[in-house]
């Protein structure tokens, strides 16, 4: 009886326990539970999570698809840290060069970093003139300034679609001041074509012009271009090739294209579209043909005559005079002494007769006429038409009986004669160069075009993107369904069964100090002692505590 009267002394110190004891008691049953099902059921939750968070990260993760492949390490390096600020997310396959962004982002990452000039490729340019160093010697100058030529060359002949990659090889020889020792230079163009690409003749001797153009002095005859098989692409053109130049091959095939088209024109209107098949063949005419006439015309009219030239050359010689007598004595006589003239003579004086001094004359005439000259260059034409062919073939026209059937009727005489006379006038027909026209109707064998199938929506590419997405969504959410129904829920309700087939917890000893009517406190106790010893050691503690 003295035990029973102290117990309610006990409550107030209990009142630590019996908080504990309001605690929920879903916490206090997962601390029931042994270590080993508490540390599975904790394990298997943090799986699950885990698969959860990975599941919805592969979902969120982009598709990469190739940005550039086949870059050097200094293109590589110069991409990727200007991806960095550009904020977009990279792969890098070092084995290969490849560099891989989000597949949506493919389009707009390239033409921002073209914007940049990105990638450069491994040709240097004219960036080795502007690095030069002080102190170079000429010699490293000629050769830094041929290298960026050839750089340049390599990168303008790279921007062609069809080629990959292309290097140039040029052959400048030193400059001379005597004309017989002067070299002309040489080029060498080796291309690297895309797989399945090809270049025709037009491109190549685009190719020879732009590298011809850019260097001086150098001629297109002097320009070789090789592919990556090894095969010249280049040919000779002084005409010892043979055959005929691209140039003229586009010419011929420009002339009938022009013809073809001239009477599908005038023709289809009349007999309806894709009911009329034309086929032109032109015999074209390259041969240079240069010839120069001279021919001269005698003046046999002197009125007509053109005066070139006139000389006139006059002479005229006269002999000097003498006085002289009869020969003999007197004559040879001296003269004699001077005597005073009377009336103008001499007394005793002899008259001396005066003989006349002999003359003569010369008169040279020249006259040049003109003589009649001409001169003629005469240069044949060349591509000239030398003859021209063509045939034509004319649909049967179709018609409908009042039943609905189709069938097709050959054209009347009339009409044929009609077309026969527009396609003549249309080709430009010449008789004199013996240009022949067949024109011939005839009935259309072509098979019957199915009719255009539209695509399946489910092979749509923008279906198939949206499939995609449905799907990986889908795939996601049933994963986190089955973790939670067929992992985390199970084990949670068999640790719930766990804890119902546990024994009841004891009572905190303050609900045994509490008056329950028809209930033996004392037994209650006693139970509560043996089957919780630390709550009566904490009860008999706190007694010794209170009393100190």
């Amino acid at each position: 009886m003295a035990e029973t009267a102290q117990l309610p002394a006990v409550a107030p110190n209990l009142a630590p326990a019996a908080s504990a004891a309001g605690a929920p008691a879903s916490l206090a049953s997962w601390t029931r539970l042994p270590v080993r099902h508490t540390l599975t059921l904790a394990v298997v939750i943090a799986a699950a999570l885990a698969a959860a968070v990975g599941a919805w990260l592969w979902a969120q993760t982009p598709d990469y698809r190739v940005l550039y492949s086949n870059l050097s390490d200094r293109d590589g390096g110069a991409i990727i840290a200007a991806l960095g600020p550009m904020n977009v997310p990279y792969k890098v396959d070092g084995g290969g060069g490849v560099i891989m962004v989000p597949a949506d982002r493919v389009h707009e990452t390239r033409l921002r970093l073209a914007s940049q000039g990105l990638p450069k490729g491994s040709v240097v340019g004219y960036e080795l003139v502007d690095n030069q160093k002080f102190g170079a010697t000429q010699f490293q100058e000629q050769m830094n300034f041929q290298r960026g030529l050839e750089g340049e060359l390599a990168r303008s002949i790279q921007s062609l679609s069809a080629v990959q990659s292309a290097r140039v090889h040029l052959a400048l020889p030193k400059q001379s001041v005597f004309l017989r020792d002067s070299q002309q230079p040489t080029a060498s163009v080796l291309l690297t074509l895309h797989a399945g690409r090809t270049l025709d003749n037009a491109q190549v001797n685009g190719i020879a012009h732009l590298v011809a153009s850019s260097v001086p002095e150098l001629s297109i005859d002097r320009v070789s271009i090789v592919d990556q098989n090894g095969n010249l692409l280049s040919q000779r053109r002084d005409g010892t090739d043979g055959g005929l130049d691209p140039t003229q091959l586009s010419y011929v095939k420009q002339v009938e294209q022009s013809t073809i088209q001239r009477i599908t024109d005038i023709l289809e209107p009349i007999v309806g579209r894709n009911n009329v098949r034309v086929q032109v063949t032109a015999d074209v005419d390259f041969t240079r043909n240069e010839s120069v006439a001279e021919s001269f015309k005698p003046n046999q009219d002197p009125k007509n005559a053109t005066l070139r030239t006139s000389q006139t050359s006059q002479q005229q010689t006269t002999g000097s005079a003498s006085t002289g007598g009869v020969p003999g004595a007197l004559t040879n006589q001296p003269p004699a002494a001077g005597v005073a003239q009377i009336d103008g003579k001499a007394p005793g004086a002899q008259v001396a007769t005066t003989s006349t001094a002999p003359s003569s004359t010369r008169k040279d005439e020249t006259v040049a006429y003109e003589v009649d000259k001409k001169i003629e260059h005469t240069r044949a034409q060349v591509g000239g038409v030398r003859r021209m062919t063509a045939a034509v073939v004319v649909n049967y026209r179709k018609q409908v009986d009042a039943a609905g059937k189709a069938t097709s009727a050959a054209l009347p005489e009339k009409e044929m004669t009609e077309i026969n006379a527009l396609v003549r006038e249309a080709m430009g027909y010449n008789k004199e160069r013996g240009d022949s026209v067949n024109v011939v109707n005839a009935a259309f064998n072509e098979p019957e075009q199915a009719p255009a199938v539209e695509l399946p929506f489910y092979k749509q590419p923008d279906n198939i993107s949206l499939a995609k997405d449905i799907g990986r969504y889908t795939l996601f959410a049933a994963l986190i369904a089955y973790l939670f129904f067929g992992v985390v829920r199970p084990m949670l309700r068999q640790a719930q069964e766990r804890m119902a087939a546990l024994p009841p917890p004891p009572q905190p000893l303050a609900e045994l100090a509490a008056p329950a009517p028809g209930a033996d406190s004392l037994q209650r106790a006693r139970a509560l002692a043996r089957d919780d010893p630390k709550v009566v050691a904490n009860v008999v503690k706190g007694w010794v505590t209170r009393d100190e």
